[in-house]
Formats: structure tokens, sequence, C-alpha cells
């Protein structure tokens, strides 16, 4: 052998590319210098071996044909490695696997078939073939008229380019393994069924499929790769662990794949086999994909309490596109530090021996000439009112500037690795393996892609479906696990689960689906983390019919309908999502939908960012609902819930917009810099002319009711009633609303309404504006102040209650009334007009 340094380097490559295989396995065991020349070939002759080999394709193939693997060296190893796993069977290695590896060679034949050989039909050669035998099919067309039985362990590869060999053959295999390579399966004149094994493992590399079915029934086991299926499928029964890799489904009439049956515990030398092969392919988890990263952590979150909202930005499709301007989050900035000023004002008054409202937070013009005089005189009187301390407690523990920053800290979109590393059940379904793996597959043109029912199992990683009616259907208890797959431009729901279904829907790109991009109803039970839900035609996520789930860490942005829409008793878990940019409302619960909704961002959605009515009844607690194009929240007809904890700020509409006949509990939320009303109330008579018509959840929703007949599951029910407190009216409490475009808050309601402890500062109206009030509305223990007009305006006819309130320094008088009712205790004090103004037919008690 020369030495390398005799010749360039390149003249060497040149060289060895034109060696065989084991030319160059013998060169590179020569020296190290030698190993690495012939690593040196990796994209020259380790590329052309590869990819020249009839019994493989491109290892990216079909999804990303064009993107080279790391080594095409170790490619070919794994795929030639993997071309020999047919043949060990474990009743073989019993005695010692150098023995069997050397039997096996030794007694091992080839057999050809086709015209001018030994054998002139496919029947004959395997009549006469002994176990791990070869049968070579010449370029031609094979035609069997019965069944074909395989009884014994053999290797049937077609000669020639893929398509040169045809079968028209139904194999049923009754032997422990099989491979079968570069031949195309067509349908016998007397079965669909192209293949079928009932106990034995069959391997497929580089096939056509056509117009036919494969079926696996447990104990047996295969393993399909680069395999091509035309109007073609597979059913699995039962299987434990069978796997499909870089294959390709269209024109399916049904489902390409269905997985029936819960997964046999029968493992046999097979599927040990696949487990290794699973694990050593398996979908990494340490790095996250750059697709699915949204955010860097330094644009994320500002430091200012709003740049949490708007400053942070989001990668779409590669394109980062700010959520505001950086105008408008400066203008965000500066109003919520005025915030903060002003509840560190309320602090230091309440430390200091004569505490007074500093009203530095409202605008200069507020306030008077002579303001030190004023306050000089009042000082005492604050500080008098016997409800005085318990509204400083109220707003100081319940409204401290540093929520805004709580929100900064919680409100982060975690990774796939950070919540797998935060949820062991997460974690296990992630790292399962059983029934079918299905991995770097493409689905399209067709009806289904993969269906799966009673108890069955898939585990899908790395796929694309595309053009089909649906991708993943999963009903009857079954369980499907899916990783970073591309769902896309299905005419129904991308995802489909129900029936009591469960599973991890995990790292996935779910866009452009004629419905809802994930369905969950009857029973239905997932986790749904980290995906990318959006540009659907209808809603991102549906939650019908007591379906449930755990809706975690997504982006969802770009629905045409509600990002996610809960109704009809449905019931999931939603945190830590941001939902953004949707074309209806961030969230819409309708028709007695429920729902834990927490710590999620909803911003810039064209309808409500959170949208309650017809009986929908959620927990609304800890989200961020900012600079939405109509309202943050809205209550509708008959809505319900516990509205808690939220940020509702800089929304084009009111912070809250509730009808009168709702039934909402509206507490410990900061609503502020809203455009209109900080909080509404409207008759439902009056709704249409004193607000836009379009506003509230998607009212298009045309979905079977199925869930409406159910009767609810009572233990959940029981727990749901036994977590909340029911309120026979609607109630308004311990909020902030502050620095809203209008009214704080604007009343003109037909039912009973209780306000009670609010924060009610510097809006550019009224601070509480009573319109209309036919029955009894209970306005106590609020602190109003430093609003642009009037403390409170009660027009006539209105039935009011003002209690223990303190009214200070509003801009025109404390409180003008012309209706009726009882104003009692109040503190009216630093008004720049009167302190009380009671006008025309006023039949008020003071």
């Amino acid at each position: 052998m020369m030495e390398i340094s005799g010749l360039p380097e390149e003249l060497w490559q040149l060289i060895l590319s034109y060696l065989h295989l084991p030319d160059l396995g013998r060169c590179s065991l020569v020296c190290r210098a030698w190993y690495e020349l012939i690593l040196s070939l990796d994209k020259t002759r380790w590329r052309q071996l590869c990819l020249g080999c009839i019994e493989y394709r491109h290892p990216n193939w079909p999804n990303q044909p064009d993107v080279e693997p790391q080594s095409w060296r170790e490619t070919f190893k794994q795929h030639y490695l993997a071309s020999k796993t047919w043949t060990k069977n474990t009743q073989d290695l019993e005695s010692s696997n150098c023995f069997y590896l050397f039997r096996r060679r030794k007694d091992r034949r080839l057999l050809c078939v086709g015209t001018g050989c030994e054998f002139d039909s496919l029947r004959a050669a395997l009549a006469t073939a002994s176990p791990y035998d070869r049968i070579v099919l010449l370029p031609g067309v094979y035609e069997e008229y019965n069944e074909v039985v395989l009884k014994v362990p053999v290797e049937i590869v077609g000669q020639g380019k893929l398509g040169d060999v045809a079968l028209l053959v139904s194999f049923d295999q009754h032997c422990p393994t099989t491979r079968l390579c570069n031949v195309v399966f067509m349908p016998a004149r007397f079965t669909p069924v192209l293949y079928k094994t009932t106990s034995g493992y069959v391997q497929f590399d580089n096939c056509n499929f056509e117009n036919g079915q494969l079926q696996i029934h447990a104990p047996g086991t295969c393993q399909v790769k680069f395999c091509t299926f035309s109007q073609s499928s597979i059913h699995f029964h039962s299987v434990a662990l069978c796997i499909l890799e870089n294959c390709e489904f269209t024109g399916s009439e049904n489902a390409s794949v269905t997985v029936e049956g819960c997964p046999t515990s029968d493992w046999n030398w097979a599927c040990k086999h696949l487990t290794r092969l699973a694990k050593s392919y398996s979908v990494s988890m340490q790095v996250s994909d750059p697709a699915f990263c949204s955010m860097t952590k330094q644009e994320r979150w500002r430091n200012s309490p709003v740049g949490t909202v708007k400053a942070h930005e989001i990668v779409v499709e590669e394109e980062r596109n700010n959520l505001l301007s950086a105008s408008r989050a400066q203008a965000m900035f500066d109003s919520a530090s005025k915030d903060a000023e002003f509840r560190e004002n309320l602090r230091t008054a309440k430390e200091e021996e004569y505490p007074a409202l500093d009203s530095n937070s409202s605008d200069s013009d507020l306030h008077s000439e002579d303001e030190e005089s004023d306050q000089a005189v009042y000082k005492l009187s604050y500080q008098a009112h016997s409800l005085r301390h318990m509204l400083t407690n109220v707003m100081h523990s319940r409204l401290q500037s540093n929520r805004l920053h709580a929100l900064q800290r919680d409100l982060k979109l975690k990774s796939l690795q950070q919540e797998l590393q935060q949820d062991k059940e997460a974690q296990s379904l992630a790292n399962s393996l059983q029934g079918c793996i299905i991995r770097q597959c493409l689905f399209r043109d067709g009806k289904g892609g993969i269906f799966i029912y009673s108890r069955g199992q898939a585990k899908l990683e790395g796929s694309i479906f595309r053009d089909l009616t649906y991708a993943v259907r999963c009903i009857q208890n079954s369980k499907v696990i899916m990783l970073k797959n591309d769902i896309h431009h299905c005419k129904a729901s991308g995802i489909f689960l129900r029936l009591s279904a469960g599973g991890l829907i995990a790292n996935n790109n779910i866009h452009s689906n004629c419905e809802a991009g994930v369905d969950i109803r009857k029973g239905a039970n997932p986790l749904v983390l980290c995906n990318k839900i959006h540009s659907g035609l209808r809603s991102g996520i549906v939650v019908v019919g007591n379906g449930k789930g755990i809706i975690r860490s997504n982006q969802i942005y770009g629905n045409k309908e509600a990002g996610i829409y809960i109704l009809y008793n449905g019931n999931p878990a939603v945190s830590g999502n941001y939902i953004f940019q949707g074309l209806a409302a961030g969230i819409a619960v309708n028709e007695n939908g429920r729902g834990q909704i927490t710590e999620n961002v909803i911003c810039e959605n064209q309808w409500g960012g959170a949208d309650i009515r017809h009986g929908g009844d959620p927990v609304l607690k800890n989200n961020m609902i900012a600079c939405g194009y109509s309202d943050g929240v809205v209550v509708g007809e008959c809505g319900k819930g516990l509205i808690e904890g939220n940020t509702i700020y800089g929304n084009k509409g009111c912070g809250v917009w509730m009808m009168s006949s709702s039934l909402p509990h509206v507490t410990n939320n900061q609503i502020s810099h809203n455009s209109i009303y900080g909080v509404a109330v409207f008759c439902h008579k009056d709704d249409a002319s004193d607000y836009p018509a379009n506003q509230g959840g998607n009212e298009n929703f045309h979905e079977e009711r199925e869930g409406a007949s159910w009767e609810n599951d009572l233990d959940s029910e029981d727990e749901y009633l036994a977590s909340r407190h029911p309120i026979s009216v609607a109630l308004v409490e311990l909020n902030s609303i502050n620095h809203n475009g209008a009214s704080g808050l604007y009343i003109k309601s037909s039912e009973a309404l209780n306000i009670i402890a609010n924060v009610i500062h510097a809006n550019r109206n009224n601070g509480v504006a009573v319109l209309q009030s036919t029955q009894l509305t209970c306005i106590a223990n609020n602190s109003i102040s430093c609003n642009s007009l009037g403390g409170v305006l009660v027009e006539a006819e209105c039935q009011v209650e003002l209690r223990g309130n303190g009214i200070y320094d509003n801009s025109s008088h404390g409180i003008v009334s012309k209706g009726d009712g009882i104003i009692v205790e109040n503190d009216i004090i630093g008004n720049h007009r009167c302190g009380l103004q009671l006008l025309q037919a006023a039949d008020m008690k003071v």
C-alpha cells in the first residue's frame, strides 16, 4: 500500500472513488491516515453508494429530499445493517451469535425467477426455498391466482429499477420472518389484501403498494421503510410495536393507516429489535427546533410592566412581527409607570401619620392652584373615615404595584423541553414506544391520514399531513403521541379526538385547516403542548361536549374564529399560551362551556380577548388580555364565570363589557388604558344601540349539538361546584379600574349589580356612570378619585345605593344624582365642584 503523502489528497479521493464497498472497508483498516481518507469521501463515493443501491432511497425522502444527512457513510451503514436484521431470529441465536452468522451465510442460496432462469414462477421458487434463501425476481409481472403462503423465512428482491418487477399476488405469512424489497405490489383478482401476517415479522424496503391493503395482526410485527402507498392502506390489529418510516401515502379512500386494539404484551425478538431502532432514531427533545422557538429571551419580555404585553416579538413564518410599535409600547410604559406611582402613593399615605391621597398620577390639569391648602383641610377627614384603613389595605394587598412584574416573570412561553422536565406524565408519553410508530412520512391528497380506535396506540414523529379530509382521528380510549409533525390544508379538523381518547400533541405546526386545528370532544383528554396552531379557516382548538384536555404553552394565532373555542360542557385546562392576532375572539366560552383559563397572553385579537356567553362559566384567572381591537373581556347574554387577577390593558373597546343578563364575578383585575369604558354593563334590549354589534365570541359555529343532551360527569361537577362560590348578583369587586378612555364604570342595566371595593381612578369621564338601573345597583367601599369628570353620575329613575365610598379629587362634582336610593357614610372630599348635587326629581336619602 502506498503512503498517502505520496500523492495529493484530491488525487487519492479521485482514485478511491472507483472502489467498491468491500475494498473501501479494507482500506479504512490500514491505519489512521487511511481511515481519515476514507471518511473524506463522504459526499462523493459514500453518497454515490448510498443513492445507487436499489434497496434504499434518499434518507430524507419524501419530505426533505433536498436536505442532505450529516454523514452519507453513517446513513449507508444504518441502511445496510437494517437490511440484515430480518434474519435475526431469537431461536437461532440461543447457541452462539458467531455460529448463527457463519451458518446462515453458508446455507443461504440465491434463487432466480424469470425468463431463462431456473424458476419461471414465484410459487415454484418458494416451493423449493430453504430458510433465509434470497429470491431474485427478474423484471416482469408475476401473477398468482391463489393465495401464496410463506412457510419458510425468505428474502424476495426485485431486480432493476423500482417498477420493473410487479407482483399481482396475495401473501399470507406463516413463517417467523420475511423481507421484501424493490417490488411493486398490486392486488390479485380475488382479493384486495396484498399481504397479511398473523404471527411473524415482515420487513418492506423500497416497495410500491397500489390499490390494496396490508394487514398486520398481533403477535405479528413489521418494519416498512422507503415505500409508497398509492390508494393503499395498512391495518394494524393489536400490534405490540411496528415502525413505518420514510413512506408516502397518497390518494387514500379511507384512512391510510388504521391502528386497532390495545397493544399486546407479547414482545418477541422483532419487537426488541424495533425498540432499539426506535430509540436510536427518536426525535431529540434536548435541542429546541428554531421553527418552533418563537421569541428571543431579550425581546420576549421587557423590563417595563407593559413591555411585558407588547414589546416581545413573535416569529411567524420566519418573520418577526412586533405586536406593537415602539412608540405605542413606550406610551403604554409611561401610563403603567403612572399606575405604579399612584399605588406607591397610596402605600405612603397609609404609612404616614396623616395620610392623604396624592393625585400626581392624574393629568396636571386636575390640580387646583391652591392644592396644598386644600389637602391640609381634608387630611384629617381622610384619616377619620371609618373605612379608610380598609380601602388602603384592599388596594395595597390586592392591587400592589408588582403584579405586572409578577406577570412578566410567570407568563413566558415554555419550550417543550421545559414542559417535559416539569410534567412527568408528558415525559412518559413522549418516551413511550408501543403500538405503531410512524416517522418522517408524507400523507397527502386523500381522505384520512391515521385512524386509531378501540384502545389502539400510535406515535407520529416528523411527518407531514396535507390536503387530506383529516390528518389524525383518535377515538374509543385510544392514545396518540404526535411530535414535530406538520398538519395543514385539511378539509375538516386536523386532529380529531373523541370518546375518551388521549395522548400527547406537542411541537407540531398545525395550520390552514378548514375546520379546527385540534378538535377535542366526548370525554377526550389529551395533553396539547408547545404547538403552533395558526391560520385556520375556523378555530384553532375546539373543546366540545365534555371534552377536556390540558392546553399549555402553545402559540395560537391568525385563526378566523376563536383561538380556543369551548362549548357544550367542554372543560379544558388552558394555561401559558400565547393567543394573538386572531380574526375573532381569543378564547370563546359558549353553550355551557367551562374551563380553567390561567396565565395566558391574549392580545391583538379582532373581537373580545375572552368571550363568555350562553351559559359559559369558566375560571379566567391571571391572564394578560391586552391591545385587542375590541373589548378585553366580553360577558354576553347569560354568561357567567370567575374573572380574577387578570391584567386587561390597552384594548380599543372596553376593558370588560357585559350584559345585564349575565352573572359574572369580576374580581381583583387590573383594568386600565382601554379606549372606552373600564367596565360596561348594558341592558340586553339596549346593547345594540349603545355599543357596536360585532362583539363577543363567534356565533357561526355549526357543530352538532351532541354534547348538549349529555349528562355531566357527576364527580367532576361536584368538584367544580365545591371550588366556586355561586353568586346570585353580578359582582365587580377589588378591581383597579384606571386611565380608561371613558367612564371607569358605565352601567345601563336591567338586573341587580354589586360594585364593591374597587379603585376607580383617573378615567377620562365619570368614575361611575349609572344611566339605567331598574334593579338596585349597590356601589360600596370603592375609592373613586381623580377622574376627568365627576366621581359618580346617577341618572333619573335609577335605583342606587352609595355606601362607604371614598370620592376624592374628581374634576367635577363628587356625586350627581337624578335617581332614587340612598347615599350613606361616604367620604366626598376635594372634588373640584360640588360634593353632592341632587337634581330634578331625585329621591335620595343622604
